[in-house]
Protein backbone atom coordinates (compact mmCIF):
# COMPACT_ATOMS: atom_id res chain seq x y z
CA UNK A 1 0.00 0.00 0.00
CA UNK A 2 1.42 3.07 -0.95
CA UNK A 3 1.63 5.72 1.53
CA UNK A 4 -0.80 8.21 -0.16
CA UNK A 5 -3.14 5.47 -0.56
CA UNK A 6 -3.06 4.93 3.38
CA UNK A 7 -2.96 8.57 4.05
CA UNK A 8 -6.34 9.19 2.05
CA UNK A 9 -7.69 5.90 3.58
CA UNK A 10 -7.88 4.20 0.45
CA UNK A 11 -8.83 0.52 1.31
CA UNK A 12 -6.01 -2.00 -0.10
CA UNK A 13 -5.35 -5.41 -0.50
CA UNK A 14 -2.58 -7.00 1.80
CA UNK A 15 -0.04 -9.44 1.03
CA UNK A 16 -1.23 -12.54 3.47
CA UNK A 17 2.49 -13.85 4.29
CA UNK A 18 3.23 -10.27 5.18
CA UNK A 19 0.56 -10.33 8.22
CA UNK A 20 0.13 -13.97 8.75
CA UNK A 21 2.80 -14.25 11.89
CA UNK A 22 0.96 -11.09 13.44
CA UNK A 23 -2.47 -13.04 12.94
CA UNK A 24 -1.19 -16.36 14.13
CA UNK A 25 -2.31 -16.18 17.89
CA UNK A 26 -5.85 -15.50 17.11
CA UNK A 27 -6.24 -17.78 13.89
CA UNK A 28 -8.21 -21.44 15.50
CA UNK A 29 -7.23 -24.62 14.89
CA UNK A 30 -7.03 -25.09 10.76
CA UNK A 31 -8.32 -21.53 10.09
CA UNK A 32 -5.99 -19.76 7.71
CA UNK A 33 -6.21 -16.74 6.19
CA UNK A 34 -7.27 -15.95 2.82
CA UNK A 35 -7.23 -12.27 2.35
CA UNK A 36 -6.42 -9.62 3.63
CA UNK A 37 -7.46 -5.24 3.37
CA UNK A 38 -6.21 -2.59 4.88
CA UNK A 39 -7.26 1.25 5.49
CA UNK A 40 -4.89 3.23 7.48
CA UNK A 41 -5.08 1.35 10.52
CA UNK A 42 -7.91 -0.41 10.27
CA UNK A 43 -7.93 -4.42 8.52
CA UNK A 44 -10.89 -6.65 6.98
CA UNK A 45 -9.42 -10.29 7.29
CA UNK A 46 -11.23 -13.27 5.23
CA UNK A 47 -10.25 -16.26 6.49
CA UNK A 48 -11.41 -19.81 5.64
CA UNK A 49 -14.01 -19.47 8.45
CA UNK A 50 -14.92 -16.13 9.36
CA UNK A 51 -14.60 -12.09 8.27
CA UNK A 52 -12.15 -10.66 11.32
CA UNK A 53 -13.08 -6.77 11.60
CA UNK A 54 -9.30 -5.70 13.50
CA UNK A 55 -10.03 -2.03 14.55
CA UNK A 56 -6.86 -0.07 16.15
CA UNK A 57 -7.52 2.61 18.96
CA UNK A 58 -6.01 5.10 20.52
CA UNK A 59 -2.92 7.49 19.81
CA UNK A 60 -0.14 3.84 19.68
CA UNK A 61 -2.80 1.51 18.02
CA UNK A 62 -1.91 -1.07 20.59
CA UNK A 63 -5.84 -1.45 21.83
CA UNK A 64 -7.18 -3.41 19.25
CA UNK A 65 -10.80 -4.81 18.88
CA UNK A 66 -11.38 -7.71 16.67
CA UNK A 67 -14.83 -8.33 15.50
CA UNK A 68 -15.18 -12.00 14.79
CA UNK A 69 -18.44 -12.69 12.16
CA UNK A 70 -18.63 -16.04 11.28
CA UNK A 71 -19.92 -16.39 7.51
CA UNK A 72 -22.81 -18.44 8.65
CA UNK A 73 -24.21 -15.92 10.80
CA UNK A 74 -24.07 -13.26 7.88
CA UNK A 75 -27.64 -13.03 6.58
CA UNK A 76 -26.66 -10.13 3.95
CA UNK A 77 -24.63 -7.28 3.32
CA UNK A 78 -25.41 -3.98 1.24
CA UNK A 79 -22.64 -1.78 -0.33
CA UNK A 80 -22.96 1.74 -1.34
CA UNK A 81 -20.35 2.98 -3.42
CA UNK A 82 -18.70 6.25 -3.39
CA UNK A 83 -20.18 9.18 -5.63
CA UNK A 84 -18.67 12.09 -7.17
CA UNK A 85 -19.42 14.42 -4.23
CA UNK A 86 -19.72 11.53 -1.46
CA UNK A 87 -15.91 10.23 -1.46
CA UNK A 88 -17.10 7.83 0.35
CA UNK A 89 -18.22 4.01 0.20
CA UNK A 90 -20.17 2.60 2.86
CA UNK A 91 -20.37 -1.20 4.00
CA UNK A 92 -23.52 -2.93 5.96
CA UNK A 93 -23.15 -6.41 7.28
CA UNK A 94 -26.49 -7.71 8.98
CA UNK A 95 -25.58 -11.00 11.36
CA UNK A 96 -28.77 -13.27 12.67
CA UNK A 97 -29.79 -12.26 15.89
CA UNK A 98 -28.78 -8.52 15.49
CA UNK A 99 -31.48 -5.88 14.29
CA UNK A 100 -28.55 -3.45 13.25
CA UNK A 101 -25.73 -3.67 10.84
CA UNK A 102 -22.33 -3.26 11.27
CA UNK A 103 -21.43 -0.74 9.08
CA UNK A 104 -18.15 0.16 7.64
CA UNK A 105 -16.81 3.20 5.91
CA UNK A 106 -14.69 2.99 3.44
CA UNK A 107 -12.91 5.73 1.02
CA UNK A 108 -13.26 5.50 -2.98
CA UNK A 109 -13.75 2.28 -4.65
CA UNK A 110 -12.33 -0.63 -2.26
CA UNK A 111 -15.32 -1.93 -0.99
CA UNK A 112 -15.67 -3.63 -4.35
CA UNK A 113 -12.92 -5.90 -3.25
CA UNK A 114 -14.34 -6.22 -0.20
CA UNK A 115 -17.35 -6.90 -1.64
CA UNK A 116 -16.26 -9.56 -4.17
CA UNK A 117 -14.18 -11.44 -1.21
CA UNK A 118 -17.06 -11.40 1.48
CA UNK A 119 -19.41 -12.92 -1.17
CA UNK A 120 -17.01 -15.54 -2.56
CA UNK A 121 -16.81 -16.39 0.94
CA UNK A 122 -20.80 -16.21 1.74
CA UNK A 123 -21.30 -18.83 -0.75
CA UNK A 124 -18.57 -20.94 -0.61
Amino acid sequence: MGLLDGLLGNASEVNVEDVAEEFAPILGEGESLQQVFKEIRDMYLFTNYRLILVDKQGLTGKKVDYHSIPYRAITNFVVETAGHFDLDAELKVWISGRSEPIEKELKKDSVIGIQKTLATCMFS
